[in-house]
């Protein structure tokens, strides 16, 4: 999901202006926040391995630390409340055929499972996570975004993308915050459900799909190319075009020729009845989290990008 959130509310860039927007008490369940430091005391008793934690890692909507082995190297810390460690060893299974076909993805270098969570420590890509989209970004996401074509061929084994357009998600693409937001939220629900009745919820495909391919997920190099793509929480296999709607939502307001350039994208490589469901998904997706997560602002700015295809 796209945004930044401070510790007395929500910073979020939706172009030219910063938005913050205080949070009241939440009518919605949240996604839990990670306390690095604290799991990675948890992660150095229950393994044994003296890991140094050396600081939280900038942006992300959970939270992430640095931490270091005791061989010097850095890592990435980060956790997955309520999800079985095999699902996690899974992706990192994903990640390594990725890897094998040259693509800038973490390799998963120890999962933990611990009450309640799974631990993972991963590799440290090179590169910053970029603090606007502009022209050679979205050009340099793209080139990567290719690789992840076919890479799952033949792994009728692994999960496959789901669009919960019928029936709430695991903690996002949930219908009752669109339901009881407001009327303009009901009725963006309604439609996403009347997409539901007209498609199978289950994606088919042997890509690798991302699930939430947007610019606070890459690291950027110094000349510009993509070192990593990170955050492969919802890996699974399917149609990798639908990773270009996520990229789409998280376009800022000052730039709409980079939203042009992407509805163009989409338009080239999806039918309009191809595009619909993955377009209501990704609505549903974004208002659901804006609503929980953030506020009146970024609902609003969620809605105006969704309603431009109601009609599609």
């Amino acid at each position: 999901m796209i945004g930044t959130r401070g510790k007395s509310g929500v910073i979020t860039d939706i172009g030219s202006t910063t938005i913050r927007h205080v949070m009241s008490t939440p009518r919605w369940e949240r996604a839990a926040k990670l306390d690095p430091s604290a799991l990675t005391a948890r992660v150095v008793a229950a393994t044994g391995i003296p890991f140094e934690y050396v600081g939280p890692c900038a942006g992300g909507e959970v939270g992430a630390g640095y931490v270091r082995w005791p061989d010097g190297h850095d890592a990435v810390l980060t956790w997955a409340p309520g999800v079985p460690g095999a699902r996690v060893e899974q992706i990192g299974g994903m990640l390594d055929t990725a890897r094998a076909h040259g693509l800038p993805v973490p390799a998963y270098e120890l999962v933990v499972e611990l009450p309640g969570a799974v631990a993972l420590v991963q590799q440290r890509l090179p590169g910053t996570v970029p603090d606007r989209l502009d022209e050679p970004l979205v050009d340099a996401m793209l080139r990567v975004h290719e690789g992840f074509g076919g890479l799952l061929a033949g792994r009728d084994d692994l999960p496959a993308l789901r669009l919960y357009l019928r029936e709430p998600g695991p903690g996002f693409c949930l219908h009752e915050p669109l339901a009881g937001y407001d009327r303009r939220t009901a009725r963006l629900l309604h439609w996403v459900r009347e997409v539901g009745v007209t498609v199978p919820d289950v994606v088919a495909g042997d890509d690798l799909v991302h699930g939430d391919f947007h610019y606070g997920n890459v690291l950027v190099a110094p000349d510009g190319s993509v070192g990593g793509v990170i955050d492969w929480d919802g890996a699974c296999r399917g149609d990798q075009r639908f990773d270009l709607v996520t990229l789409r939502f998280a376009v800022p307001g000052g730039r709409p020729d980079l939203a042009a350039r992407l509805d163009a994208e989409l338009d080239a490589r999806l039918t309009p009845d191809e595009l619909r469901p993955y377009w209501a998904s990704m609505a549903l997706r974004q208002v659901d989290w804006a609503i929980r997560h953030y506020g009146d602002e970024l609902v609003t700015y969620n809605l105006a990008i969704a309603e431009t295809r109601l009609a599609g």
